[in-house]
Formats: C-alpha cells, sequence, structure tokens
C-alpha cells in the first residue's frame, strides 16, 4: 500500500450550539469572572487610611442609633472587634480605660462588631465592662467600606470626619493617648 492509496478522514466541523441558554450561561461566566476581578482589585486595596470617613449608621446593642456625620465636632475612634478575637481581648482593658479618661474631652469611642453572635458579643461587653457604644456591623456594610483585613483594626476620625490614620492589630498604651491628644489639639471651626 502506498502513501497515496491511504485516504484522510474528512475533518467534521462542529459549531457550537447558539440557542439563548448558551448565551446565557456565557454571560453569567463572564460577569462571575468580572466580579472576582474586581474582589481581587479591591481585596488589594488595604483599609481606607485617608480623606473622609465613610459615613455609616450603626444600631447599637441598646438600640441607640449612632451616624458617623452627625459628630462632626468630635475626634471618634471607631473599633473594629469581635468577640472570638484574641487581640481584640488582649486590647479591650486599655480601650475601656483610655475612653473613660477621654470622654468627656470631645471623643468618642465607637465598638464595631464584625461577625459576631450577639450573646457572645455582650458577653464580651460585660466581661470587660465596656461602657463605650458597640454594636454589630449587620451584612459587614461598615467593615466593607472601611476596607477591613480583619480584626482588631481602629480607625481615627479628625473633628472635620477626616480619617486621620488607622491601627491594624492590637493597641498598647500609650498610642491612644498620643493620638487622641494630637486631634484633640487641633482647631475646629
Amino acid at each position: 500500500m502506498s502513501i497515496a492509496d491511504t485516504t484522510t478522514p474528512a475533518i467534521e466541523k462542529r459549531r457550537l450550539p447558539r440557542s439563548p441558554g448558551w448565551l446565557l450561561a456565557y454571560a453569567v461566566a463572564l460577569a462571575l469572572l468580572g466580579l472576582m476581578g474586581w474582589g481581587l482589585v479591591r481585596a488589594g486595596q488595604g483599609p481606607v487610611e485617608s480623606g473622609p470617613a465613610p459615613d455609616f449608621t450603626l444600631t447599637t446593642f441598646e438600640g441607640d442609633v449612632i451616624r458617623l456625620s452627625d459628630l462632626r465636632g468630635q475626634v471618634v475612634v471607631i473599633n473594629f472587634w469581635a468577640s472570638w478575637c484574641p487581640p481584640c481581648r488582649e486590647e479591650a482593658p486599655y480601650l475601656e480605660r483610655t475612653w473613660r479618661a477621654y470622654k468627656d474631652k470631645g471623643v468618642l469611642f465607637i465598638g464595631v462588631d464584625y461577625l459576631d453572635t450577639e450573646k457572645k458579643a455582650l458577653e464580651y461587653i460585660a466581661e470587660f465592662d465596656i461602657t463605650y457604644p458597640n454594636g454589630p456591623d449587620i451584612g459587614t456594610r461598615i467593615a466593607d467600606a472601611y476596607r477591613i483585613k480583619g480584626v482588631p483594626e481602629t480607625f481615627f476620625v479628625d473633628k472635620k470626619g477626616y480619617l486621620r490614620g488607622v491601627k491594624i492589630g492590637p493597641l498598647r498604651p500609650p498610642e491612644l493617648e498620643e493620638k487622641l491628644d494630637a486631634l484633640l489639639a487641633e482647631p475646629y471651626p
């Protein structure tokens, strides 16, 4: 048999189905890839550290409503925490002690409970005798706005409503006092 005698089988060309279901599946896949890409870009940004502090409304465990934008003229400390977080437990007494020393000087601490159960959060608040306002971050809206990476994270907001720094990890003396004294010394119109 010679090479000329062999025949090559015909190559079939197959077309992908063009039904609406196939197009919908393709569109959904592209949308998911786009969302994943957006999430990766956002995750790489790190926490918000400067500029206007993202506004939020927090309903405390006691039922009080706090809106950050209503607190202009005060220095605000926003602390993200969770009862299951060992470093949060480490810094809790220091936060409360500093809150008590500065609460009558134009400073407000706000505790934002992150990915926790109400029962465990209230036990944590009672254990450390925390008296500054605390509330749950329902749906992680506040944490997402501040782009936190974990807990504890603490954000400092000046009297004009601008972010003036973030501390990732537990606070230790005299970090809070130094930051608060500097922010309190700034003039406010």
